[in-house]
């Protein structure tokens, strides 16, 4: 089977989907941790609910404003960085992260940044240094790794 190569006139672009049992606390963290703003969907929502394809049990109130009850999305304001979206799944996590996050924040802010992100609900799983670059292993309130570097 031959090869085939990506058009370099065709940009794909990607969002970035997590697992998680509370979308919307999952996407408020990251939203934190990352510069991110959390989406505000209402509009499609509401459409959706006036036209009846979506049923009122599939809704939630965050912020005062409707919204998925089984999804949610955080972006960056800029527009750079991929869309963030965490979906309700009913298992918790069990394993560890097959895909995570490196947050490359300078060596000098690590403890700092380590620090805010417990402050917004991350807990301390491990450090290395292993590749000569120390690395702080955090867990996000959902558990998911995220390593600050």
């Amino acid at each position: 089977m031959a090869e085939t190569q990506a058009d370099p006139t065709q940009l794909t672009t990607f969002q970035v989907v997590f697992d998680a049992a509370d979308p919307h606390a999952a996407a408020r963290f990251w939203a934190a941790a990352l510069g991110y703003e959390p989406e505000d969907n209402s509009g499609v929502v509401d459409g959706l609910l006036a036209t009846g394809h979506l049923p009122p049990e599939s809704v939630v109130e965050v912020d005062g404003r409707s919204a998925f009850a089984d999804v949610a999305a955080a972006s960056d304001p800029s527009g750079a960085r991929p869309r963030l979206l965490f979906q309700r799944v009913p298992e918790s996590k069990s394993v560890k992260n097959r895909v995570h996050l490196d947050l490359h924040v300078g060596a000098d802010r690590v403890d700092a940044e380590a620090e805010r992100l417990r402050s917004l609900g991350a807990t301390h799983a491990w450090e290395s240094a292993d590749r000569g670059v120390r690395c702080v292993t955090l867990r996000d309130p959902e558990g998911n790794e995220l390593c600050l570097s």
